[in-house]
């Protein structure tokens, strides 16, 4: 059982009956929906009516009704003398006699007046959910120290569906006392009309799409949302062997403001490379590709060399070497705002299994003793997501093939070395190129996986999705609601997609409402593009479809959030190699809901955890969040996330209150929005969330939650050191024996293609491959039967 649903142990049986019990409570303010507000009327035990001890951990604390209070006679003093863990907290009690009703979508603000003698203080909510009983809900805000009776303030999210109550207090999580007295709950005034439409019906349902004018000027398969708005695009020799071989590498940096692009000088080949924003908002580049396969031979290579990108000069520098070759490789930042990398193709084409960390008090990659290695091999772009206790959570997501071995996803706890497995995820050998993404808000810990398919076996890419709850004691995969289906491309025309079709190398982008938008993919590998877009509701678990991008994109496509709100989609890459250089940008349906809200002044751009900043909107807004600039390549961008900042409003001013926990928030620079009632936001201000000199002695440490820690799944720790894991050389599942090398002959054919000759002939000419010549003196595939180093000539198919 989770250390945070024993909580309640503390309150006893009887204190959560006498609630009930009681027939003649305090009666409230009429607006006030919390019962004895000020601790005035007492209860069974030593315990105030309507209120109960709560916490968890290791730790020494003491409870006291207090007559140093605000007004009145009576205040809750809460007091930690010692902690290892934990926190301990004076509650609303979990009943239906004390407990405030609520309505789902509806906001509440909450007050109360307190005093402190420890930073370590936060307002913590709970709600009942009408199925699974309560649970913890989320931090709202940090109780500034205070030695004098200070009011804070702040607005609940909107009530998540299936809530029918709520309950909250303060949280006292280090040593010291919080002295609290009057609170208050009010619901906040009903929302405004939803707007008027501004576009076409269908455009206010929908959305629509647009393909830019301007082309992008390179292979790009790697975009890069910048700290000033701009995007980097990385293309290295753009899977092209002719750009290779000539040492042509490139990136461009293109501008939103103006539609134009800049060709910069790219050092390597980053082809296939990882990258993550790093806090102070410059670019790391890991590892890229030093060789194409080669017929009979290895297959590709992946170097040791690492860059960084300065978005000020657009250039880029070298960093020292990794202590492997990384082609594929993961990249997510942690709290502190190191980064951690997986997997990936070493220098000889075998299977990286060295961990590797990137020091960012050093500025450099740390040398192998200095890194915990359990000698295990992810595979390529393992989608790692860091949690809000600092261990990571592979998906299983990935690139190329099988899924690695057991049940597919698994928690690696960097600091203890293990691996634990977590179960429920389908089909997990077919989620090659899907896509994963922690849902709105980080706070609830939640993570969608979607379709998928496999390049070995190549069967019509899935319509799965997969959900966890990462606060569960023992999380498991549940099943999502399917993909929608869309159309797909067969060669000879768009036809719908029939049976379990679905879709791999998808996008998905978290949206500034709080939604996802899963975008493009392909049925089989490389090849057959499906055109369906939707909308992904992470409150109501629902899809719905919208536009869909008029573009093919498949295979090293990317799809991101811009500041402004819309979405951008670039690249393709079939297996014929040819490219797509045609940019769409995706205008969403919250785009044609009425005038957008501006925020017209950010106090501070400069933030730090736990603060309370404030900004000025120029009509009231009722969200805001942070989000995480894009950093995708392949389907992954296991960084992407959605903070959300509870607010305390007074009339335009509003003051957000920022989370303590940068694990939910790891440091760096955010897109800041403003979100209206009917979902419209505004344009993005960007803010820079700095790392661990925010963690000083001074600041509030952060309020850890104990979640996933009754994990019952097979653990690992680290096995015997080793050099590599084998990995076949048609790894891409590429035939490399015919045409050039950024051709891709699949090694096997989607299902459809009959295993003759004159079938895969057609569907190679169906598919514009054109002329393959045959690489070596294999012919696997039985393309050449004539021997004459052509493959589907005429006599080839007699």
């Amino acid at each position: 059982m989770s250390r945070y649903r024993r909580r309640t142990a503390l309150a006893g049986v009887g204190a959560l009956t006498a609630g009930l019990l009681l027939t003649s409570p305090q009666s409230a303010e009429a607006a006030n929906l919390v019962k004895n507000p000020g601790f005035e009327t007492a209860g069974t035990g030593d315990m105030p009516y309507c209120w109960e001890k709560s916490g968890w951990g290791d730790n020494d604390f003491g409870y006291e009704t207090t007559s140093d209070a605000h007004s009145g006679g009576k205040a809750m003093k809460v007091t930690l003398t010692r902690r290892a863990d934990g926190d301990r907290k004076a509650l609303i009690t979990e009943s239906a006699d004390c407990a405030p009703v609520v309505s789902a979508g509806r906001q509440y603000d909450l007050g109360l007046w307190y005093k402190t003698t420890t930073p370590d203080a936060n307002i913590t909510l709970f709600r009942h959910d009408t199925t699974a009983g309560w649970q913890y809900w989320t931090d709202l805000k940090t109780l500034e120290m205070a030695s004098g009776w200070t009011q804070a303030a702040v607005r609940t999210p909107e009530v998540p569906a299936g809530t029918d109550r709520i309950t909250w207090g303060v949280s006292v999580y280090g040593t010291g006392s919080a002295t609290t007295d009057d609170y208050t709950m009010e619901q906040v005034a009903d929302p405004v009309p939803p707007a008027r439409c501004t576009g076409t019906d269908d455009q206010c349902a929908n959305g629509s799409w647009s393909v830019l004018a301007t082309r992008n000027p390179v292979r790009s398969m790697h975009s890069v949302v910048l700290s000033n708005g701009k995007v980097l695009l990385i293309a290295g020799s753009g899977n092209s062997e002719e750009q290779f071989t000539a040492g042509t590498f490139t990136s461009a940096v293109y501008d939103p403001a103006n539609g134009t692009y800049r060709v910069v000088p790219t050092p390597k080949d980053m082809f296939c490379a990882g990258h993550v924003q790093l806090q102070d908002g410059r670019v790391l580049v890991m590892s890229g590709n030093k060789a194409y396969p080669v017929a009979g031979g290895h297959g590709y290579e992946g170097f040791k060399d690492s860059y960084i990108f300065d978005p000020k000069t657009e250039s880029y520098s070298k960093t020292n070497d990794m202590n492997d070759g990384h082609w594929y490789p993961s990249a997510t930042e942690l709290g502190n705002g190191d980064v951690i990398s997986f997997g990936g193709l070493r220098e000889d084409s075998t299977g990286s299994v060295t961990a590797e960390r990137w020091s960012d008090k050093d500025q450099q990659w740390q040398p192998l003793w200095k890194v915990n290695q359990t000698w295990s091999y992810w595979g390529l772009y393992p989608a790692m997501i860091l949690m809000q206790d600092g261990r990571l959570f592979y998906t299983g997501s990935h690139v190329f093939g099988n899924n690695i071995p057991g049940t597919g996803s698994a928690v690696y706890d960097y600091d203890a070395n293990t691996i634990t497995q977590i179960p429920g995820l389908r089909k997990k050998d077919e989620r090659d190129q899907s896509a994963s993404v922690l849902l709105p808000p980080a706070q609830d810990q939640k993570v969608l996986t979607l379709g998928g398919g496999n390049i070995d076996s190549n069967p019509d890419a899935n319509r799965l999705t997969d959900l966890i709850d990462l606060k569960q004691p023992n999380p498991s995969y549940t099943a999502g609601p399917p993909i929608p289906q869309g159309t797909v491309d067969l060669g000879a025309g768009k036809v719908a997609e029939t049976g379990d079709q679905g879709k791999m190398y998808v996008s998905a982008v978290l949206l500034p409402d709080g939604k996802v938008l899963e975008t493009g993919g392909g049925l089989h590998n490389r090849a057959d593009p499906v055109h369906e877009s939707s909308i992904y509701d992470p409150g109501t678990n629902t899809f719905d479809p919208v536009a869909a991008d008029p573009e093919s994109r498949g295979y090293h496509s990317s799809a991101f959030l811009l500041p402004d709100g819309r979405v951008m989609a670039t690249g393709d890459n079939p297996g014929n190699g040819t490219w797509n250089h045609d940019v769409s940008v995706y205008t969403p349906p919250y785009l044609y809901k009425g005038t957008r809200p501006a925020i017209t002044s950010v106090i501070d751009q400069e933030w730090k955890y736990g603060d309370t900043q404030r900004i000025t909107v120029d009509r009231p807004v009722a969200k805001a969040e942070l989000i995480r600039p894009a950093a995708v390549t392949h389907s992954s961008d296991p960084n992407q996330r959605f903070v959300d900042l509870p607010l305390s409003v007074d009339g335009n001013n509003v003051d957000l209150n920022v989370t303590n926990n940068p694990d939910l928030a790891p440091p760096g620079w955010y897109m800041l929005f403003a979100v209206d009632a009917n979902g419209v936001p505004s344009v993005a201000k960007w803010v820079h969330l700095t790392g661990p000199t925010a963690l000083s002695a001074s600041a509030a440490s952060p309020h850890v939650h104990s979640f996933a820690d009754s994990l019952t799944g097979k653990v690992t720790g680290p096995g015997e050191r080793r050099t590599s894991q084998k990995v076949g050389t048609a790894v891409s599942g590429c035939d490399r024996h015919y045409g050039s090398v950024n051709v891709c002959v699949p090694t096997v054919f989607p299902p459809k293609v009959k295993k003759t000759a004159a079938a895969r002939c057609a569907w190679l000419k169906q598919n514009q491959y054109g002329r393959l010549k045959v690489n070596g003196g294999d012919d696997p595939l039985g393309l050449d039967r004539n021997r004459d180093r052509v493959a589907c000539g005429k006599a080839d198919l007699r």
